[in-house]
């Protein structure tokens, strides 16, 4: 019996500011591969004008879908304005590695980024909200959500959750060696790769946490 074809990832956008100007043969083509670095970073910059001038700022997010969402302190003027429905700039990066090649001009690194472009929504209805925020809880603290105590009505007041589509995107990656020129290839000059490695370190009790109560399987046995 043969075995059904998988249906090919749906492509990215293509607009002007999507397309890559330099390198295009670095860029991703499909929705699969914007998926595989927003599930991989933890953390995004978060790009707007804000009173005339331009600020980025590092935050948390979780993505459902073709949605991210991104949340805030209510009182963070950033979240307001960003709910007010500006254009907005979301970026994300995973560094691999630091190539090293023999001149310093062909130094560089292998990276995997992604870059968002829209409109977001302010979430205001409480089921949505609380949706919202259970995405990002999953991402950063996967089983937290389930563990812990889930935000009141005073929590979720104090909270901005922000829903950006993933409409207009680009990512962008370098992989493999180094690309020296031939002519460079007898300097003896180191040239190579330092890969960098992440991994979660052994789990931290808080000082007032009862001596009885172990680190739960979602926390011990994650891995990036």
């Amino acid at each position: 019996m043969t075995e059904p074809t998988a249906s090919p990832a749906p492509p990215l956008s293509t607009t002007p500011r999507t397309t890559l100007g330099r390198k295009r043969d670095r860029a991703g083509t499909d929705r699969a591969s914007l998926h595989e670095v927003l599930d991989a970073a933890l953390i995004c910059h978060l790009g707007l004008v804000l009173d005339g001038h331009p600020q980025v700022l590092p935050t948390g997010y979780g993505r459902d879908g073709e949605v991210l969402y991104l949340h805030g302190s209510s009182g963070a003027r950033s979240m307001l304005a960003a709910g007010a429905e500006p254009e907005v700039c979301v970026t994300v990066t995973l560094l691999d590695a630091v190539v090293y090649s023999r001149t310093l001009n062909d130094h560089s690194m292998n990276y995997r980024s992604a870059v968002i472009y829209g409109r977001p929504r302010l979430v205001t209805d409480p089921a949505q909200k609380e949706h919202g925020l259970r995405v990002i809880s999953e991402h950063l603290a996967p089983g937290s959500w389930d563990h812990a105590r889930v935000p009141n009505g005073k929590e979720l007041a104090a909270v901005t959750v922000l829903a950006l589509p993933l409409d207009e995107a680009s990512v962008k990656a370098r992989t493999g060696p180094p690309t020296d020129d031939p002519a460079e290839l007898s300097s003896r000059a180191w040239a190579g790769l330092l890969p960098l490695h992440q991994q979660w370190g052994t789990p931290v009790p808080a000082p007032d946490l009862a001596a009885d109560v172990p680190a739960p399987p979602h926390i011990t046995e994650r891995r990036i």
